[in-house]
């Protein structure tokens, strides 16, 4: 009798039990009313976990090269996509993590369409970043053997990568289930009482109660991705870091706000953190400090700052509010280093912004990113040397400053490996732009024009065409991409927590592609050192500080600037190096620019008057894109001082290093077809480096700064009043 009791008591309590549940659980989602504290305290944070993705392998038979305390150059890329990423997966590309991680390494892999993508010559570190979001899922979808391939909305998906379907003439097809199909499937949840969306609430972790989302595939993916980067880790010769994309935008006018996450050891979260966690980069860098807590290390690093329509360096936070101290110690704390070079274009300057740069207009990428029709981004608050200024100004208002970063590059490529070569360049994104016509340097056939019109048709969007000389060309947006970027490091090993901490402490640079190696310190006693001596590196370190460093008042003394750059023996001879200086009146916070030439190569000096190099006569031949040999320098050093010099004012200086002109992709494309450049798009390029900047602190100011508007706030922070 007890027990039949017992078990009535169970059969009734449960049901009533799982109705309290969601009946706070409703109430919780749908904030009809407040819910007690209590109940959150069942909840846990799934993101948070951590798991040890380490594996076995056999003892490296290679010697551990020795460390180098004068630091070497390390070249690399972090930022890269492979068959996870649901934007790779679903325009063709099969690359798993190991493929990602053998073409860094000098290997030969094979692009969607069949032909080998291959390295001049291996990078010393990588890491795969496919997207957070969705990590796993199209790929999923796409294999008939899943469950949830079975489900509706997986229909399209199914076998889309089978071989007979990796064409180009796939391409309109892709695009319509990337843009449409894949848009509307993401968007239907589960129902509030779903077992998933239980799950999904109990560990903050709100993607499961999502119908098209499974955490198995999801974790397995993730998984697959940190094992990868761990089997091909090798301590002092390869570096491989777990990492991985958060893939976020503002939810109005949808300006880019993408950062690539890396993780500086073998253990890292059990899942990504993901825009379906939150929109808000802030909560970001929240979950990065609950990470650190734990011992687990992650920056974050900005990309594609260009088409984020000015949202990326704003003067005021995610939710309009003023930005205070606090908040930039936790975004510089969280991402040092921001990417200015990719695929999708350079956010060093743009020419509205820097209209006495005459480098400033250099493969200028200015729509907003994933935005259709491609739709135009304003160039205030998208760009590195502006985002510098503004955290000038924000220091002078004592909000302090939120864009002290340094400065790397990165592909973005989503075929696993990198497109640096112009003279051999596969561009981003598979089966869409992997042949000439498609990327629109040369001209289109009738077929291609027609299927271009179908597509635009179909989807209601303008026809991306246009009619030039030559004959009809696509104009899609992607001439407007270019083959660079890389990450340069000075460290002393090639070694994850050597390159990360050269992360952390912004000693790095940022490439087009070509192997530049630069160099850059500040200090008040360098114009001592012997630029030919082998105790240059070691001296400098001694006297001054480098690249990513603050550089502070010492009285009324002007700092010396020792800058060396070295050319890529694959790459153009150097042309000259720049240093490009930002700075702010330290009576009203306005900022300014200059850029100088400090250095300039076949033995010329710089004009006083100009502040720039002599023409050195280096030319390009357009017909064959053979270059001039007998121009240009194999290195290039100088110590500089600059002339307009102010004590008082707070500044910034950061090296530019250009080759001599070389042939564009776009130009490679079309003379390799027997046709013309394009007359719309630049012939040719300068190859660049970009050094992080070095800051220079002035003695403190005693004039107290009385912002209006929403930093009245600040304003009482810093020195407890209004008035």
């Amino acid at each position: 009798m007890k027990k039949n009791t017992y078990i009535r008591k169970i059969l009734i309590g449960t049901p009533l039990l799982f109705i309290l549940v969601l009946g706070l659980l409703y109430v919780d989602l749908y904030d009809s009313r407040p819910l007690l504290n209590l109940f959150k305290l069942t909840q846990s944070d799934s993101a948070l976990e951590l798991v040890d993705y380490s594996v076995e392998k056999p003892a490296s038979s290679k010697a551990m090269p020795a460390a180098n305390p004068e630091r070497n150059a390390y070249f690399g890329d972090v930022h890269v996509h492979t068959k996870y990423s649901f934007d790779a997966y679903v325009f063709g590309v099969t690359a798993s993590p190991d493929d990602a991680y053998k073409y860094a390494k000098g290997q030969g892999i094979s692009h969607p369409l069949g032909f080998e993508m291959k390295l001049r010559e291996p990078l010393d570190f990588y890491s795969v970043t496919d997207h957070g979001f969705y990590m796993g899922m199209i790929q999923a979808y796409a294999d008939t053997s899943t469950d949830i391939s079975q489900l509706d909305f997986a229909k399209p998906f199914n076998n889309l990568n089978r071989p007979e379907n990796l064409t180009v003439t796939s391409g309109a097809e892709r695009s319509n289930i990337f843009s449409s199909v894949l848009s509307a499937a993401i968007i239907q949840p589960n129902p509030w009482w779903h077992p998933e969306t239980l799950k999904a609430w109990f560990t903050k972790n709100t993607q499961r109660a999502l119908r098209s989302f499974d955490y198995d595939i999801h974790k397995s993916a993730w998984s697959d991705i940190a094992r990868s980067a761990n089997e091909h880790n090798d301590p002092g010769h390869f570096t491989a870091f777990i990492g991985y994309e958060f893939t976020t935008s503002t939810d109005t006018e949808g300006g880019n706000l993408h950062r690539n996450v890396i993780f500086n050891s073998s253990t890292a979260s059990i899942r990504p953190w993901t825009r379906i966690d939150s929109l808000n980069p802030e909560d970001l860098w929240t979950w990065q400090d609950g990470l650190r807590d734990k011992g687990i290390d992650t920056i974050s690093m900005p990309h594609n700052s260009n088409g984020s329509n000015g949202q990326m360096f704003e003067m005021e936070t995610f939710k309009g509010n003023a930005i205070n101290k606090a908040y930039a110690e936790k975004r510089m704390r969280n991402e040092p280093v921001v990417e200015i070079t990719q695929v999708k274009g350079t956010s060093d300057t743009h020419p509205l912004l820097s209209p006495d740069d005459e480098w400033a207009d250099f493969e200028i990428m200015d729509k907003r990113v994933g935005s259709r029709p491609p739709t135009y981004s304003k160039p205030s608050g998208s760009y590195v040397r502006q985002a510098y200024q503004d955290g000038l100004t924000l220091d002078f208002s004592n909000q302090g400053n939120p864009y002290k970063f340094g400065l790397i590059g990165s592909t973005d490529t989503h075929t696993g490996a990198g497109a640096f070569d112009e003279s051999n360049y596969w561009s981003k994104i598979g089966l869409l732009d992997s042949t000439a016509s498609n990327r629109g340097s040369i001209p289109i056939n009738e077929a291609e024009n027609k299927l271009l019109e179908e597509y635009s048709s179909s989807l209601n969007q303008p026809v991306s065409t246009i009619e030039l000389e030559q004959g009809t060309f696509a104009n899609t947006g992607f001439t407007q991409w270019g083959a660079s970027g890389l990450a340069g490091a000075w460290a002393e090993e090639n070694t994850r927590d050597s390159i990360f901490k050269a992360f952390k402490r912004k000693e790095t640079f940022a490439t087009t592609g070509s192997r530049i190696a630069v160099r850059f310190f500040a200090g008040y006693d360098l114009s001592s050192i012997d630029l030919n001596a082998d105790s240059l590196v070691s001296e400098a370190y001694a006297k001054g500080v480098t690249m990513g460093s603050d550089l502070m008042n010492e009285g009324n003394k002007t700092p010396d600037f020792l800058v060396w750059a070295q050319r890529d023996k694959n790459g153009a001879a150097l042309q000259r190096i720049q240093i490009i200086k930002g700075w702010i009146d330290m009576n009203s916070g306005t900022p300014y620019e200059k850029v100088y030439d400090v250095a300039c190569s076949d033995g010329m000096s710089v004009d006083p008057i100009s502040n720039r190099c002599p023409d050195n006569g280096a030319r390009v031949n357009i017909n064959d894109c053979s270059i001039s040999q007998d121009a240009g320098a194999s290195e290039l050093k100088t110590v500089w001082n600059d002339p307009d010099f102010d004590s008082s004012a707070k500044s910034f200086y950061y090296v530019r290093v250009l080759e001599n002109p070389t042939c564009r992709w776009s130009t490679w494309d079309a003379i390799k077809a027997g046709f013309k450049p394009r007359e719309d798009l630049h012939e040719t390029i300068q190859e660049r480096a970009w050094s992080s900047p070095i800051w220079y602190v002035p003695a403190a100011s005693k004039i107290k700064v009385n912002p209006l508007g929403g930093s009245m706030a600040v304003l009482k922070e810093e020195y407890g009043s209004w008035d």
